[in-house]
């Protein structure tokens, strides 16, 4: 019987994977069928349903998705980083569409402070995660995550909270249209709650069984704080700077 060698490597192939490069063993010619359905379909499907799995878990399981992530469960998740990316942008453009849809919502005078947060936000919010990561650290020393593990979490943190105000800007823009506006708005403080309490929520959700609930709240009291003490002196310091 023969062996069947992978065609990328050359490498012996048992499985569906070759063990030495990783690519599939059943690599075959490629014809009309097969581009359309694996190369094309399949990207996109494969690309796509990590995308929007990964943003469920981050909405309904934020801090379980954490924990799974650190512990080596990756390959279910899209890459963290790469996600903060995208949904930056979606936020940039959601919030540029409804400006201009929308001028009059620009108060007098706020041009300059808008100009500063669009040229400068992508470091603000990169900034925020080593912050959020460091408190994290300090307060749950108990679960024994190092620092570059807590910046998983506060990458987890981040990203639900970029989802959460892109919907809050969509819901924004329906409330353009007047008609809806009373309901628009009952929504986008609903949504800002949510925000507020992302990151309590993303705690509790991986650290319940480790902590009562006292200490629980108690340290995320605490985390909250410290949060806001530090974003008003990071923000005051890098306009400044800027």
């Amino acid at each position: 019987m023969n062996k069947k060698s992978c065609l990328n490597c050359g490498y012996p192939v048992s499985g569906e994977f070759c063990s030495h490069c990783g690519q599939k063993s059943d690599t075959a010619r490629i014809t009309s069928h097969s581009l359309f359905k694996n190369d094309i379909l399949g990207s996109i499907w494969h690309v796509e349903a990590r995308f929007f799995r990964t943003i469920q878990h981050v909405l309904l399981g934020p801090g379980k998705m954490a924990t799974d992530y650190i512990s080596g469960k990756r390959i279910t998740y899209y890459n963290l980083f790469s996600l903060l990316l995208i949904l930056f942008g979606f936020n940039v453009l959601a919030l540029h569409f409804y400006l201009d849809l929308n001028p009059a919502e620009i108060p007098d005078g706020s041009t300059n402070i808008i100009g500063f947060f669009s040229k400068y936000s992508k470091t603000i919010l990169f900034g925020l995660i080593p912050i959020f990561a460091f408190n994290g650290w300090i307060l749950f020393k108990r679960i024994k995550l190092n620092l570059a593990e807590h910046v998983i979490l506060a990458s987890v943190i981040l990203s639900g909270i970029l989802l959460l105000l892109l919907l809050d800007d969509i819901i924004s823009i329906i409330g353009i249209y007047k008609p809806l506006l009373k309901i628009t708005d009952v929504i986008d403080k609903m949504f800002i709650l949510s925000i507020l309490l992302f990151p309590a929520f993303t705690y509790c959700n991986a650290f319940r069984s480790s902590y009562s609930h006292l200490e629980l709240i108690g340290r995320i009291a605490v985390f909250y704080l410290l949060m806001i003490i530090e974003i008003l002196l990071f923000i005051v310091l890098f306009y400044k700077i800027f």
